[in-house]
């Protein structure tokens, strides 16, 4: 008799090093809008007893945790976004646009609201969301199969399973998001050496969307167990397709002049209690959606970017509060994947595959290491092995800044052109902060204030 079938979603928080890196349009004006709209409700379903998994990344953490931070997070809630709606709300009224008025009016309240749930936690917003902190990842989001050498793997994975660890003071079962789900298996043995006991991985390039072989984890050569994600049902949430874009919620694309967002994606004035209810009804059917996928058994693994519910798609939250009440109605068993592995049949890992994958374009790692972003992936990769060369004389400054050009977020918002300049600008002042620390040429305060605070370099040095 086969297990009975189970759902679990893993939702991976992350954010590249923006504190204290340019505002509007590109900075941490991102952070501060993700705490708002997605991290506060997000603890709000966890507090509340939901079976989701968190995955925080140790430099979102970095970043929660940092002097000063949460303090301009909240007078960014308490006085920008008010005047700023304020602002947009006049211009409407103005140009004979009560309605739109009326809408960006309400939507301020919001942002109120948001104030208030991280007062209520005096500003500590990582302190609320440690109890949930179930997964981590490597210390800043690189993409560990372009890394130039096993030491810059260690480098990273080491410094995120001991930074979560000693933040967190709490039992961690191993499990690890591996930046990107990018993957090949050689780095299985490095994740095995830090104590990775679990990561998700993309196989839909190999198995294809909707196979039944992606509701089986797999049993690496070299001792993590692999999750497939399922990539057929996330499509339904995250697609081109998906239900985000439904008439009824709000267009993330067209912007006031104060960069708001009081239109529907059919073009009528947002209308809140309009969007709740298409929410609840998309929750319900992805629920039953579920149920049919796990009908014969299996584990249906769902990961998504935790800043999808709330900074990407304004009623996510909604839609995911809805969907836990959904599947206990549909009988679907939603479970912390933790949970989940301790009882699970697994595979062995497919025979003869070696190839690399991720969940970028084309499950390949062409989106970090395409010609467009070598300046980025390149040069990252020859300043990793200048600070092998280095060996016991590399400073901790060039350490951190050697973290902060590995991250994978410059080359993911090059390809894309996502944040215009800002991409290039901050890989290359890292390239600059890198070369003058490895020169031993002073400088005054450090930018990367609070970067992985308790780094340790011994990863590094390792053969």
């Amino acid at each position: 008799m086969s297990q009975p079938g189970r759902v679990a979603i893993v939702l991976h928080t992350h954010m590249p090093y923006v504190e204290g890196f340019g505002t509007w349009p590109f900075g941490e004006e991102w952070l501060w809008e993700a705490i708002a709209t997605s991290y506060l409700p997000i603890a709000d379903l966890l507090d509340a007893g939901a079976p989701l998994t968190l995955s925080l990344t140790p430099v979102v953490c970095d970043q929660l945790e940092a002097p000063g931070a949460l303090d301009r997070c909240a007078a960014f809630l308490r006085d920008v976004r008010p005047e700023s709606h304020s602002l947009d709300a006049e211009g409407c009224r103005d140009g004979g646009r009560a309605d739109l008025a009326a809408e960006l009016e309400r939507a301020a309240g919001e942002y109120a609201d948001a104030l208030s749930s991280l007062e209520a936690c005096n500003g500590d917003l990582l302190g609320r969301l440690a109890p949930h902190a179930a997964w981590t990842s490597s210390a800043t989001h690189a993409i560990l199969p372009l890394l130039a050498s096993n030491s810059g793997v260690r480098f990273q994975v080491q410094n995120g399973v001991t930074s979560h660890r000693e933040r967190f003071a709490r039992d961690w079962r191993g499990g690890f998001w591996i930046p990107e789900c990018a993957h090949e298996p050689w780095i299985d043995r490095l994740l095995e050496e830090a104590g990775v006991r679990a990561a998700c991985v993309e196989m839909t390039a190999h198995f294809g969307a909707g196979d039944a072989r992606n509701l089986r984890p797999l049993r690496s050569a070299d001792g993590p167990l692999l999750v497939p994600i399922d990539r057929a049902l996330i499509d339904l949430v995250w697609g081109a397709d998906g239900y985000p874009v439904g008439g009824a919620y709000r267009d993330n694309h067209q912007r006031t002049t104060y960069d708001h967002r009081p239109w529907a994606n059919d073009g009528e004035v947002y209308d809140c209690e309009r969007a709740e209810r298409q929410a609840r009804e998309d929750a319900a059917d992805f629920a039953a959606r579920c149920a049919a996928r796990v009908a014969d058994g299996g584990l249906c693994t769902l990961a998504f970017d935790t800043e999808l519910f709330g900074l990407w798609w304004h009623e996510g939250p909604i839609f995911l509060a809805a969907f836990v009440e959904a599947c206990d109605q549909a009988g679907v068993e939603l479970v912390a994947i933790d949970d989940a592995l301790e009882q699970v049949e697994l595979a062995a890992w497919p025979a003869g595959l070696a190839s690399a994958s991720s969940w970028g374009k084309e499950n390949s790692l062409r989106t970090w290491s395409s010609p467009k972003v070598n300046a980025i992936t390149g040069r990252a990769r020859d300043a990793e092995l200048r600070a092998l060369a280095d060996g016991p004389s590399l400073t901790m400054r060039a350490a951190r800044e050697l973290l902060a050009l590995q991250a994978s977020d410059w080359a993911f918002l090059e390809t894309d052109d996502l944040a215009g300049p800002y991409a290039l600008e901050r890989f290359n002042g890292h390239i600059e902060n890198f070369n003058e620390a490895l020169a031993s040429v002073p400088s005054g305060a450090a930018a990367l204030r609070n970067l992985a605070p308790a780094l340790s370099l011994a990863p590094l040095l390792e053969p």
